[in-house]
């Protein structure tokens, strides 16, 4: 019988750091290495860039959303009607409203729930978080624009862009001495629904009239600048003259 020697069991291997062993479809996590220590680097996904909320206020005034334009005409217009001509109040037309919209639901819900036997799902009803974010940021940004654009002409601007922003607001304070509160809004709102269209068809022909009283201004402003100077220069050399005279005056009387 020959001898036969058995080899001994071998160890098991062993995996420092609990990583997982090479012969794996694992990728492995990249490590830097720092005084003989190696430490782990997160990765980072590149999350999408967030797209901006569509602006609903500028499409409503360059007529983008036409039932929309249409909606708000005929309501501010019947709102209108109803509280200058037939002399109703906020509140009896706010009840009057509320009144119309509760009718409405108690007839849907009850209709819904004869055909279908089933009540109506109103989950889907409310305002999501994200709305009143993005409602919320747009308030901030048209009111930042607002303060941005008063500093920009009052501070910034010309003259002239200053002194037609003084007469716009005293023609406007002007107008509103013959109208009322609600007036005002109801033409404010036609104005902005109308106004900017008008201008995006003709904007060219807007830009060149701009163009020509702008030039137009800064020659007549440099024209009473110059003569306001020249004015200046005369006045200089009157004084001088006067001051002249005298002190001749007073030499020849110390002469005497």
């Amino acid at each position: 019988m020959s001898d036969t020697t058995e080899s001994p069991p071998s160890s098991p291997k062993t995996h420092l750091h609990n990583y997982p062993p090479p012969d794996e479809t694992e990728t492995p996590i990249p490590t830097v290495s720092r005084n003989d220590e190696t430490e782990q680097v997160p990765e980072y996904s590149e999350s999408p860039p967030k797209s901006n909320p569509p602006d609903i206020v500028t499409d409503i005034m360059l007529w983008k959303k036409k039932n929309l334009n249409i909606i708000l005409l005929l309501s501010a217009t019947a709102i209108w009607t109803l509280m200058q001509i037939y002399h109703y109040t906020f509140l009896t037309l706010l009840s009057y409203v509320g009144m119309a919209v509760f009718t409405c639901l108690f007839f849907w819900a009850n209709v819904h729930r004869l055909l279908k036997r089933e009540t109506p799902d109103l989950s889907g009803i409310g305002i999501s978080e994200q709305t009143a974010i993005d409602t919320a940021n747009l308030i901030r940004k048209r009111i930042d624009e607002v303060v941005r654009l008063m500093f920009h002409v009052s501070v910034e601007r010309e003259w002239f862009l200053s002194g037609g922003v003084v007469a716009a607001l005293y023609l406007l304070s002007l107008v509103a001495s013959y109208f009322d509160f609600l007036t005002l809004c109801y033409i404010g709102l036609v104005g902005g629904l109308t106004i900017p269209v008008i201008y995006m068809k003709n904007e060219h022909k807007i830009k060149d009239l701009g163009e020509k009283s702008r030039v137009k201004s800064r020659s007549v402003y440099a024209t009473m600048e110059d003569k306001m100077q020249k004015s200046k220069e005369k006045l200089k050399q009157t004084k001088d003259k006067l001051m002249a005279g005298k002190q001749k005056e007073v030499k020849e009387k110390k002469m005497e």
